[in-house]
């Protein structure tokens, strides 16, 4: 793993050198060249938890990342040395009914780099090098930089966000609340799907702005009133946004909720979902690998690439956790890894 970025506790960060792990006959050796900041990152340094994930012990942070191959999988599995992947984040059984089912998002024994879900924590791939078994890693595609890639997580989640829309958005009034990351990767990935008008709220006019610059045809300041739209994507995990998608909804309408709510103290319209009939559904990561997110990227980069707004050195982490932390001045921040 060599020098990782370790939270130690809330407010507590240190470049550690931790110990090698030696690789198994289906683990690879990755190299990294980014890591993508995401907001569980920046709570476990803010507050030393995320929601009922709470760090006991010191642990590697990150999650998005990307890099290549050193050392291919002794079994063959995985990709070749000196290629470009990006890791996959999530560990799972391979055997319940969810996972045999496509759906191992869902796995009861689901592991994800950088997470403090279980004791011992998951350590995660913000290191030099990680350790990591050859089918997790997808190629990136020929001629898309390591940069514009490490969006492939996060591009993933938002993905699986609209997948969860039966009909899909292609001529649809789509209302996307909260401008952040996973929020603007969406505008971007409905605007290539062919949502008919793309509707972004957020509370700061920066995001709003990158919002047009990827797909949005409107854009409106959160707490403004709000056109009635087909679908809704809350991505800003605020009870206040919930509610204003559930009253711009259509009869019929549907909603997706992908922004992680406070677990007590929601109030919203829900009396909707029956007078409307109202479709409201929950989206949790991804399953599957991230094959169609890069091959999305890598044929519209110039679309995505207003997305990343900073990148930094490990020695510079705690600026760029702040950054992060920002919403009014920052979008996906990345740390430079390689």
């Amino acid at each position: 793993m060599g020098l990782a970025l370790t939270v130690l506790g809330p407010g507590r960060l240190e470049l550690r050198r931790w110990p090698e792990v030696e690789p198994g006959p289906g683990d690879a050796l990755v190299d990294v060249a980014y890591g993508g900041i995401c907001g569980s990152d920046v709570h476990y340094w803010q507050r030393g938890e995320v929601g009922e994930s709470v760090l006991r012990d010191p642990m590697v942070l990150g999650h998005e990342i990307v890099g290549t191959v050193r050392h291919a999988a002794a079994d063959g599995s995985g990709p070749p040395a000196g290629t470009a992947v990006a890791v996959h984040p999530a560990q799972t059984c391979d055997v319940c009914p969810h996972c045999l089912g496509g759906r191992s998002n869902l796995c009861a024994e689901l592991r994800y780099l950088g997470s403090a879900a279980r004791r011992p924590h998951t350590q995660g791939g913000f290191a030099e090098r990680l350790v990591v078994p050859g089918a997790r890693l997808t190629p990136v595609p020929e001629g898309l930089d390591l940069r514009t890639a490490a969006l492939a997580e996060p591009a993933s989640v938002a993905r699986h966000a609209l997948a969860r829309l039966v009909d899909g958005v292609r001529g649809r009034t789509v209302l996307i609340t909260g401008a952040g990351p996973i929020g603007l990767l969406t505008v971007a990935l409905a605007h290539l799907g062919g949502a008919a008008d793309i509707i972004v709220t957020d509370l700061h006019p920066r995001p709003l702005a990158i919002a047009r610059r990827v797909g949005a045809t409107h854009t409106v300041e959160a707490g403004s009133d709000l056109p009635p739209v087909d679908v809704a994507l809350e991505s800003a995990g605020s009870p206040a946004a919930l509610a204003a998608a559930l009253r711009a909804l259509r009869p019929g309408g549907t909603l997706v909720q992908t922004g992680q709510l406070p677990s007590a103290g929601v109030t919203a319209p829900f009396h909707l979902a029956v007078t409307r009939e109202l479709s409201i559904t929950g989206s949790s990561r991804f399953a599957g690998d991230m094959t169609d997110a890069l091959a999305v990227i890598s044929a519209h980069r110039a679309l995505f690439a207003p997305i990343i707004s900073a990148e930094h050195s490990p020695g510079d982490a705690a600026a760029a956790l702040t950054s992060a932390a920002d919403p009014a001045t920052s979008s996906k921040v990345l740390l430079r890894l390689g």
